[in-house]
């Protein structure tokens, strides 16, 4: 690892900033699409406005360059970078709908060390380091227990049935579909760091999540690492910041989505 700057200071930075940052993230609450980003995507004035804030205080407070989902920055597989997506759900937090929040990742050749989910307007705050324990609102939650895909709840990534691209729309309609037969309690929430940080919580037993990027993944891997879940990519390969999909759980819970995962793959 590339990573020399003590763990426990960069996370106590990151908070303070993420903690000064909340006020202007609740006072922007239901703003209007204001840069076009592609097909059903869009950036806020907000977004925009809170990256450029936080990636300047990041970079100044700690040295490391930030790659945000709006501007970019450093390739993230070798070497040591702060991941940022300055909010997450933009849908949801464009429609006054409060599954939104920020997320932050600190990722050190490829694999998350530091991980922050803030939502300011639930008023949780997510985050560990390697090792854990994951702490919500400071306080550590104890370890995930072993469960099953029949009495979990489980997060499940949104999609459109005739979208095309690595995980095409009708493959996650069946995935869907197989996922409902042993569970009634699938969930469809719109934001993957809402999805992650419930999954290590333990609100959730699982989270299958479609999307790469890594601005989206890397903060909920750390928080789900740090509380003891098991997180690959839908293929159940180790999950690394190249990794193209999500397949996050508690113990138990991942091996029965895995094998589910499978036999569509199959099918």
């Amino acid at each position: 690892m590339s990573l020399t700057a003590e763990p426990a200071a960069l996370l106590a930075i990151a908070s303070d900033l993420l903690d000064a940052a909340s006020e202007r993230f609740v006072a922007g609450v239901g703003a209007p699409s204001a840069v076009r980003k592609g097909h059903d995507d869009f950036a806020t004035e907000i977004d925009l406005e809170l990256e450029r804030t936080l990636s300047a205080e990041l970079l100044e407070r700690t040295g490391i360059p930030v790659h945000g989902e709006e501007f970019g920055g450093p390739e993230l597989s070798t070497g040591t970078s702060w991941v940022l997506d300055p909010i997450d759900g933009t849908y949801n937090y464009s429609a006054g709908l409060p599954l939104a929040g920020m997320l932050l990742a600190l990722v050190d050749d490829g694999q998350p060390v530091l991980g922050l989910t803030w939502l300011p307007l639930l008023g949780e705050r997510y985050k560990s380091m390697v090792g854990g324990p994951l702490l919500r609102n400071d306080v550590p939650l104890p370890p995930l227990e072993t469960a099953t895909l029949a009495t979990s709840m489980i997060g499940f990534g949104a999609f459109n049935v005739e979208s095309r691209g690595v995980i095409p729309g009708d493959y996650r309609h069946q995935l869907l579909g197989a996922l409902s037969r042993l569970s009634s309690r699938l969930r469809m929430h719109g934001s993957t760091g809402v999805d992650l940080a419930y999954t290590a919580a333990g609100v959730l037993g699982g989270a299958v999540v479609f999307g790469h990027h890594p601005w989206d993944n890397a903060a909920g891997v750390a928080l789900v690492r740090a509380a003891g879940g098991v997180v690959t990519d839908l293929a159940g390969e180790p999950w690394s910041i190249s990794s193209r999909s999500v397949l996050a759980a508690a113990p138990g819970v991942h091996e029965d989505l895995l094998e589910i995962v499978n036999a569509e793959v199959s099918a």
